[in-house]
Parts: structure tokens; sequence; C-alpha cells
């Protein structure tokens, strides 16, 4: 379990935080940048984005932002970018789709190339109402009216600017602040086992363990909106089991899952089996399989309207938008689900053996 002090130590090298810090629990990283791919990202105006040598790369064209699929709340982001000289570029924050972020309450940095001036580091704390920022390790002021919203690079021209300027990204990396436990690591408190079915719960070494047959135990309250992260162990061979969202109180294998089996054809972990630890099953595969059976890995799962996401061990290996209709029985495999639910995790088969921990919620 991540602990309370160190994200006291990441808030307080920002001065100007609020009181409150102290109350803040840190959660795990996650990139936003995978350095193979614009993944994860969406494309608005006219410039052309792409990625070679792990940098992400933007130049010619007039205007344009690459905005993160994902909106995100309170957070820790890091990133590593450089600006051609005279240049200079717009890194976003809490940002919205709609018009400029100049003029919608997003928070935007600007960021300014300069000669001899190669690869420049940024770090903004955004907790509540309070933004913290600094370029180089030197504070500069950052603001926004919005309280969650997308990442994004901005990119434009200037008129009359000889040459297109050049916007590199090499890192991006974000950890949400303000997370709640939804796990005590020492019993089953605010969880609810769905009773009549094989699955045996068991809190050992501060996880909850499931074994025996299939089953599903859940959490006392229901969710829609939220950022989930929790560390997750296969204790065998190819295992099955899943962390189910959005399901109706107490209704089994129902509502959207999020799948867990470390397995995948082959040699090539780009071909996950039965859609792959991350994948949403019945619905789309895992893009990679990172995750090993028999080692801890961390899972994140981002619910948004009808917008999912989830990365594994800070890779996002699935980001899907849920455009069918809605049907009565609630199954994420065959309807979108808009309700909000419980969250629970999944014992599958006489096989199942898996861990989890350090389970926490971000709720927007």
């Amino acid at each position: 379990m991540k602990h309370m002090m160190v994200a006291v130590m990441v808030l307080m090298a920002f001065a100007g935080l609020h009181a409150g810090a102290a109350d803040v629990e840190e959660g795990a990283w996650i990139n936003l940048f995978d350095g193979e791919s614009t993944y994860g990202w969406t494309a608005f105006g006219d410039v052309p984005w792409s990625v070679a040598d792990g940098v992400l790369t933007g130049t010619d064209g007039w205007s344009g932002w690459l905005a993160s699929t994902c909106p995100f709340q309170d957070f820790e982001l890091i990133a590593e970018v450089r600006v051609s000289a005279g240049a200079s570029m717009g890194l976003v924050v809490r940002g919205g789709l709609e018009g400029h972020p100049s003029e919608n309450g997003s928070a935007m940095l600007l960021i300014k190339g300069k000669k001899g001036r190669d690869w420049r580091e940024v770090r903004i704390v955004a907790v509540g109402n309070d933004l913290q920022a600094t370029v180089d390790g030197k504070k500069v002021a950052l603001s926004a009216t919005r309280h969650r919203g997308h990442v994004g690079i901005l990119y434009q021209r200037g008129h009359g600017q000889h040459g297109a300027p050049v916007v590199a990204v090499k890192s991006m990396k974000l950890r949400p602040l303000g997370m709640q436990s939804l796990f005590n690591g020492k019993d089953l408190d605010g969880w609810n086992i769905i009773p009549g079915h094989d699955s045996k719960f068991n809190v050992v070494d501060g996880a909850i363990n499931i074994t025996n047959g299939n089953g599903q135990i859940e959490t006392a309250g229901t969710y829609r909106d939220f950022l989930l992260q929790l560390d997750i162990i296969s204790n065998g061979d190819h295992l099955n089991s899943g962390v189910f969202f959005r399901t109706p109180v107490g209704v089994f294998w129902r509502g959207y899952e999020s799948q867990v089996r470390n397995q995948w054809a082959g040699d090539d972990r780009a071909k996950p089996v039965d859609f792959g630890t991350g994948g949403l099953y019945g619905i789309r595969p895992a893009r990679k399989v990172v995750s090993t059976d028999h080692k801890w890995f961390t899972k994140t799962i981002i619910s948004d309207g009808n917008h999912f996401a989830v990365w594994i061990d800070g890779y996002l290996v699935s980001d899907f938008y849920d455009m069918r209709p809605v049907s009565d029985n609630s199954d994420g495999k065959n309807a979108y689900v808009p309700e909000p639910g419980t969250i629970n995790l999944q014992g599958h088969d006489p096989t199942t053996n898996l861990s989890f921990k350090n389970i926490h919620i971000q709720v927007y």
C-alpha cells in the first residue's frame, strides 16, 4: 500500500497548496504517452502527429491539439517536452473539448522554446481548486475553473512565423491524488458476498484472496464515474477472473467486466487469449497482455459516462466508447449500462486462486 507520507512530501514541495493537502493520498503512476503510438489520444485541427524513436512529435499545420481520451480530476502530472527555438506550445490540463482552452475554463501552461534548451521537465499538481506547476523546477502560475478535464498538447503557428514549429513529448505520466480506500486490508468490512455460490473469500496477508468455484464479492456502495486502482496477483497459470463495475446490487456477473487472464498466443503478448488482462470481456480485447502470472500488477480503470479505459502497470491496454443502446438486463457484454452499480471481484471456477489489495477509488 502506498503511504500517505509520500504524497504529503510530494505536495509540500509545491508551496501554496491548501491546508488539507496532508489528507490527500496518492495513487499509482499511469503513462499517458506509451512511447509507441498515439493510442489514448484524440487529434483536433490540422496538425499531423507522429511517433518515432519513443518521441511524440507535432509539426506542420497551423493549429491543433492532441487531447487525452480520458478526463482527469485530482492528480500529479510529469512531462518531458521540447519546443523548437522561437516557438511555443501549450500544455493543457483539466481541458474542455469545446472551443479553445483559453475560453473554456481549462488550465494552459505556455512553454516557450529557447536556443540551447533541450528537454524541459514540467510538473503539475491539481488538487481541488489548487493548481501548482513548475517548469525545470521554477514555479509558474496556473489556474482553471474546471475541476476535471482532459490533458492536451496544444500546437499553434503564429501569423507570419517563419517555418513550422516542432513540438515534441518524450514522456508524460500521471498519478491520481485524493484516492479513497475501498478495502482496509484486515477484514471484509464494506464488502458483500453474493450468496449461493462456491467461491471462498478470505483476507490473507492484507489481500482479498478468492479460491474455489464461481462467486462474487461486491462493494457495499455503488459507483458510476470513477478512477479505480488495485493490485492483483494470479496465484496460478492462466487463471480467469475479473473486476466488474456498474453491476446491479446483488446481481451475479452483470455490468462490465475488466478481464483478468494473463495468457497470450505463442510468444506474442499482442494476441491475448480470452480478451486478456485489461480487456473488456465480450467487447474489446486488450491490445497487449502486460501482466504475468505469479507477479503482482496494478490495474487502473476509468469509468466515465460511456467511455472506459484500462491501464495495466501504467500501460493503456483498452480504450472504448460504448455507443450501443441500453437494454433492461444491465449486461455490459451486450448493451450499454449507464446506471451506477457495485464494483466486484470475480471467482470464476474451481481453479480460481487470485488475490486483490490496495483497492482505491477517486469518485467523479
